[in-house]
């Protein structure tokens, strides 16, 4: 199938989804190796397993991109989300993978609306691994919020 006879549509939702997800692997690995200075190892590691998940999602956008005869091309990547510390950063990160979702589902629907299957289960699965990792933020940020006896704040990081 050539670009040409592809939804446009469908081409826009790619792009944005590529400039978006690198934006995140970006971010992600910018996070790991400032939480590795502020010494926490394994918020530094789960960090850097987002932005490896991040890199994946990537990798399948450019495939689909090129089957669909499209030459990716991510149009703008956005500043890495920073903070002061590691609930602020999660905060951040929520509400990206928020638009993530977002971005997903809307184009999913519309896959649905022009009755392609392929684009719809294609969006479909982003869609719902995303939600997965907005719903692994949430419970993140509540360990972050809740004091485990004998541990400093910033300790809480599991």
């Amino acid at each position: 199938m050539s670009a040409a006879r592809t939804d446009q549509r469908i081409l826009g939702y790619l792009g944005r989804a590529l400039s978006l997800e690198l934006s995140a692997v970006q971010t992600y690995s910018t996070q790991a190796r400032l939480v590795a200075t502020w010494g926490l190892d394994e918020a530094a590691r789960r960090l850097r397993d987002e932005a490896h998940e991040e890199m994946q999602h990537v990798e399948r956008i450019i495939a689909r991109m090129l089957a669909l005869g499209a030459a990716p091309n991510a149009s703008q990547l956005r500043p890495a989300q920073l903070g002061v510390d590691l609930l602020s950063l999660l905060q951040a990160d929520y509400l990206f993978e928020m638009e993530l979702v977002q971005l997903y589902f809307d184009a999913a629907s519309h896959g649905a609306r022009i009755g392609s299957r392929d684009d719809r289960v294609f969006f479909q699965s982003l869609l719902e691994e995303e939600q997965a990792h907005a719903q692994e933020l949430t419970m993140w940020m509540r360990q972050l919020d809740r004091p485990i006896s004998g541990q400093r704040p910033e300790q809480r990081i599991a």
